[in-house]
Formats: structure tokens, C-alpha cells, sequence
């Protein structure tokens, strides 16, 4: 199992920070640095920026939001930071949500689950420098009728072929990923849940006539480091409440939904209710201790070696830790701890 580190959003104040630690982590021998987006910084510049500070990890967007850009940018975005860092690119796809998509996109979320395959056809395409030509429910290239002409990408990547992620929590999105990607990037994933995810990932792998075998399940996890584990979790109870309470709609927010399929039921309604409600205190005391433990790395490193088995067994081959703590060396620690924990399990 290899490891990545996941920046999360630029322009938090930790900006050097970010830095430093996607440094230590490429001194690490860590697999792959992530970045984020949502309505505040971007991940391609981030990425290139990363890419000019470090030598060997891997870059990788944890997401690109599909309403953000044409694939046909995608692809030439993939393209440059492929060939800007020297073949070391991971392409991370996602659908965003609705209040994102609909409220800073101006892009309806409507159907997203045909969306993204399509997206991903045409991606492909553009990838694979033939000219591009698309006839779908959402994209025609060349728009008919117009001086409009099959193009094909003029940039040459180092590799023959990206890496494609796709972000999905849902059972049919989940099913879709493990037809039409190479990896999966997850969130929230608990060992002892694990088939809540894998089960539609071997469905959709099977559609293509695969296995698991080859493909990269990829779940983010937080990472508190140290030997009182109610802190641990406790320094994690705002970030769970404000995903599982905050990340979408009343009617429609994935994380609630996950929560909710894990047999969180009463905590799910319970945390969305005052979240929305602007008691964000209240939103995070109501996560139950049990769950942030489930689905996070939290104690010493004997501890943490131990959960890193669990995901390991569960078939987790890139475990992407995000680091609990804001100060640069709660994070460099987590860093460190990490692959101390990895070793220490005989997973490295």
C-alpha cells in the first residue's frame, strides 16, 4: 500500500506551509501529492506549482470539477501538467454538488452520472491526439453548422496515457467509476463499511470485464497523531460536520447519504439539522465518536500501524492522508508518522 497527502484548498492561510509539506512528503517517498477545489482556489495552479517545488511524487487533482471547465480544457490542462512535471500527473474527476455547480458554474445539475461518462469519453479522446470529434447528450464537437473543424491536441504528454480518477460516493456513480476510470478517490471510507464502496466498484469493473486488480482505490483520510484518542477525534469533529452538515442540500448532500448508509441514521439527520441551522458546535458534537474513529487514522503509531492493516486488508492501494492539525509541524509529524506506521505494519 503507498501513501499520498492530500493540501486540501489553497489560500488558507498555509500557503507556504502547503509547500514545505508536499516537500517533505516527495523527501518521504510518498506516491502522490493532491490538491483540491471548490470555489476559492484552483487546482491546476496549484499543481504546477507543486510540481516546480518537488522532484518525484506525483500530482494529482482531487478534483477537478466537472462543471468548471470543458473536457476538452481538461484534457489540455492534463496534458500540460503532465508534461510540465515530467509524466508525475493524476487526472481527479468529480461532479461537484448542486449548490457549486448551479451557484458558481451556472452549469444545471442535471443527469451527472451520463455527464461524467461523457466527460471521460471525450477527455479520452482529446488525450489519445486523434481529431476530436463527440455527438452526445451534452457536447457536439464540432458544433454543426458553424466554421467549426475536427482538432486534435497539439501538446504531447510524457505518458501515453493519465491516470483518470473519478471522486463518487453513491452506489451508481461508485458502479460508473469502476467501468470507465483507472482509480477511485474516496472519502469517509471505513474498513469495516468497505463493501458499501467495493461491491459497485467490482460491479463497474466487471462491465469492463475487470477485476480490482490494477485499479487504484484511493480514499482520503484525516490523520491525528498522539496518544489521547478522544483528542484525536475531537480535533476532527468540525471537518466531518461540515461535510456530512454542510456539503450540499437538505435533500441532497453525499456525505449525509453515506453517513446515513454506514447506520449513522439518527446522527446524520441530527448533524445536517444544526448545521444548517448555523450551530456548528453543536453540528460537530454530534458526530459520533465511533464513526470519525472508523474512518480516520487516530493514536500513536502502533495504533495507526493497526488501522493502516485494516484499510490495507480492505484493499486500499493508496491510502491519502490529510493531516487533522494547521501547524506546520503537527503536519510534517503526520507525514513522518505515516510512514513510520507503514513500515511498522509491513506494508512499505
Amino acid at each position: 500500500m503507498r501513501l499520498g497527502i492530500n493540501l486540501g484548498y489553497w489560500g488558507l492561510g498555509m500557503d507556504a506551509d502547503n509547500i514545505a509539506v508536499a516537500q517533505e512528503a516527495d523527501r518521504l517517498g510518498y506516491s502522490v501529492c493532491w490538491a483540491a477545489e471548490a470555489y476559492g482556489s484552483d487546482a491546476a495552479t496549484v499543481l504546477s506549482f507543486v510540481a516546480a517545488k518537488t522532484e518525484r511524487i506525483d500530482i494529482g487533482s482531487a478534483i477537478f470539477q466537472i462543471p468548471a471547465r470543458t473536457p476538452a480544457m481538461t484534457a489540455m490542462t492534463a496534458a500540460t501538467l503532465d508534461t510540465l512535471s515530467g509524466g508525475r500527473f493524476r487526472l481527479g474527476l468529480g461532479v461537484s454538488g448542486p449548490q457549486v455547480s448551479e451557484g458558481w458554474y451556472g452549469v444545471k445539475f442535471d443527469k451527472p452520472l451520463a455527464r461524467t461518462r461523457e466527460y471521460v469519453e471525450i477527455i479520452r479522446k482529446a488525450m489519445s491526439r486523434e481529431r476530436l470529434v463527440h455527438e452526445g447528450a451534452n457536447w457536439t464537437l464540432p458544433l454543426p453548422g458553424g466554421p467549426g473543424k475536427p482538432i486534435k491536441l497539439t501538446v504531447h504528454p510524457v505518458r501515453e496515457h493519465i491516470p483518470l480518477y473519478i471522486a463518487a460516493i453513491g452506489p451508481k456513480n461508485l458502479e460508473q467509476t469502476g467501468e470507465i476510470a483507472d482509480g477511485w478517490l474516496g472519502i469517509f471510507f471505513s474498513p469495516e463499511h468497505a463493501a458499501l464502496s467495493l461491491d459497485p466498484l467490482k460491479a463497474g469493473r466487471a462491465k469492463a470485464g475487470q477485476s480490482l486488480e490494477g485499479f487504484d482505490l484511493c480514499p482520503t483520510v484525516t490523520i491525528a497523531v498522539g496518544e489521547d484518542i478522544k483528542a484525536g477525534v475531537d480535533s476532527q469533529r468540525a471537518y466531518a460536520a461540515l461535510y456530512i452538515g454542510g456539503m450540499g442540500s437538505k435533500e441532497k448532500n453525499f456525505y449525509n447519504q453515506l453517513t446515513r448508509r454506514m447506520g449513522y441514521e439518527q446522527a446524520a439527520d441530527e448533524i445536517q439539522e444544526k448545521y444548517l441551522a448555523k450551530d456548528y458546535a453543536g453540528a460537530g458534537a454530534a458526530v459520533p465518536h465511533d464513526l470519525i474513529d472508523a474512518t480516520s487514522l487516530v493514536g500513536d503509531t502502533a495504533r495507526i500501524a493497526d488501522r493502516m492493516q485494516a484499510y490495507a486488508d480492505a484493499g486500499v492501494t493508496t491510502l491519502t492522508l490529510a493531516p487533522a492539525g494547521f501547524a506546520l509541524d503537527e503536519r510534517v509529524q503526520a507525514l513522518r508518522t505515516g510512514v513510520e506506521a507503514l513500515e511498522r505494519a509491513g506494508l512499505a
